[in-house]
């Protein structure tokens, strides 16, 4: 895997080598940011990454300009991956790792707000539903924010039905819903 654009741009980041982890492709993650550009400055923004495995997705918004990225990941191997993929960056300062699930982080009544929030969970995990709940009704999202949630095409009936919406784009067997504030 690695950075398409920006300041890292065409470093590698390692990918976790775990049944409980789909990274974003490539052409996934090419299409979100070109659909992001044309409607967002990343440049400042904070940036949310949950359910984070390998970082892929915060790492290029802060690649693309972005001042800060929080991540969330509680698998412990997965975690070691993603604290060496900012390391190797060289990415300590502008990043903070939550060793926590999406869901505890979400439930949390004093928190900080972002500009911009990715989710990449497992594909058949289905407390995502909850999380954005929580992410929306508690208020993570900035005023103009954006949430986008990657999701598969095999899910898509029940996650119509938890998140209200269909998908705002399909890229091969990825889903993306996309929800502004």
């Amino acid at each position: 895997m690695r950075i398409i654009s920006g300041k890292y741009k065409s470093r590698s980041i390692k990918a976790p080598s775990s049944k409980f982890t789909r990274p974003t492709t490539d052409i996934v993650k090419e299409t979100i940011f070109n659909i992001l550009q044309n409607r967002i400055e990343i440049e400042g923004l904070k940036v949310l990454d949950i359910y984070a495995g390998s970082g892929s997705l915060g790492l290029e918004a802060l690649s693309r300009g972005a001042a800060e990225v929080h991540f969330v990941e509680m698998n412990f191997s997965v975690f070691k991956v993603l604290l060496n993929n900012i390391k190797n960056l060289e990415a300590e300062d502008s990043c903070r790792i939550f060793k926590k699930s999406a869901l505890k982080f979400t439930q949390t009544k004093e928190h900080e707000t972002y500009d911009l929030i990715f989710a990449d969970p497992p594909f058949f995990e289905y407390d995502i539903h909850t999380v954005y709940k929580n992410i929306i009704g508690k208020n993570f999202l900035k005023d103009d924010g954006i949430f986008l949630i990657e999701r598969s095409i095999q899910t898509e009936k029940q996650d119509a039905e938890g998140f209200g919406i269909n998908p705002f784009k399909k890229i091969g067997d990825s889903l993306i819903y996309w929800f502004e504030k």
